[in-house]
């Protein structure tokens, strides 16, 4: 094995990452440095890596073209790559938790080999959605991100509780969104997050029984959400021809509009959203109302 340059904050190098130096060498990648991060003093790997080895994890975000397109344009233009990627070794292979629009630009621009920081604790690559900050995280992003996660945790970890994987999961309504995005991809998961975000919360069961009341939770999100498509169709009938009309609709059957001291359960709250929508009353509504909420909101999403 090739030495290797040894920050000088620790000269000792554990066991654990001399293991991975060879085998990242015996993958006909090159270890060029072991070093301690300056935060937690964790040890990491600097490397060249195959670029053919490395692939995003399993239950990330889908690559943006627009993105992509954009930092090929870049990296042609400076005639360089300049930021390496986070990497974890899986068996024979590497996944980048951070870094994939960067590994597929490299790959189009016909790079053979990849710079990467490769940390030797595999579980880190579960920690996608606090690590990845190349592209900002929209929710359908950071939704289908979560339940590929989940799904994953739940595979290996039956019987853990779902609450113990929160930071990785970061909030509890991404898991409920995320099963909604994956049968609907164009599903309107923005106009559920204010509610959602409240009292959405992550259960203390293990995930093998978590799973099941997450698919109840965005059954009823689904059912609110049918209820309100039928009641857009109807109002445009009726002349309500508003690109806020759907918000509007949910804001006003939203059970939580008041301020309230207590908050219900996650069941309760939809459940009431659910018979609001069921009765909501469209001969109450006109066009004035639906336009002065909507210039409201956009005052406050600039205020804010």
């Amino acid at each position: 094995m090739s030495e290797l340059t040894i920050s000088p904050k620790n000269g000792k190098i554990p066991a654990a990452v001399s293991t991975l130096a060879a085998a990242i060498e015996a993958d006909g990648g090159v270890p060029l440095a072991a070093y301690q991060e300056p935060i937690g003093d964790h040890w990491h790997l600097f490397a060249m890596l195959p670029i053919a080895l490395v692939q995003p994890t399993p239950y990330q975000r889908d690559l943006s073209p627009a993105h992509l397109k954009r930092m090929i344009e870049v990296m042609k233009k400076i005639d360089r790559f300049t930021e390496p990627i986070v990497a974890v070794r899986s068996a024979d292979m590497y996944w980048t938790p951070n870094g994939n629009h960067r590994r597929a630009a490299a790959v189009k621009s016909g790079a053979k080999m990849i710079p990467a920081i490769v940390i030797p604790e595999p579980e880190v690559a579960f920690q996608i959605l606090a690590l990845n900050t190349e592209k900002a995280h929209n929710l359908r992003d950071k939704a289908l991100e979560v339940i590929r996660m989940y799904r994953a945790r739940l595979e290996e970890q039956p019987k853990s509780a779902e609450k113990e994987f929160a930071f990785e999961f970061e909030r509890a309504h991404f898991i409920t969104l995320g099963l909604l995005y994956e049968k609907k991809p164009r599903f309107s998961g923005g106009v559920y997050a204010p509610l959602l975000s409240r009292v959405d919360g992550f259960l203390n069961k293990p995930l093998k029984d978590a799973i099941d009341e997450r698919v109840e939770r965005a059954d009823q999100v689904e059912r609110a959400d049918d209820l309100v498509v039928e009641l857009v169709i109807k109002g445009k009938k009726r002349g309500l021809m508003h690109p806020y009309l759907k918000n509007f609709i949910i804001a006003r059957s939203n059970p939580l509009s008041r301020a309230r001291k207590n908050l219900p359960s996650c069941k309760s709250a939809l459940s009431s959203l659910v018979k609001a929508l069921e009765e909501f009353d469209l001969g109450q509504i006109h066009f004035g109302q639906i336009r002065a909420a909507a210039q409201i909101a956009a005052a406050t999403s600039v205020a804010e």
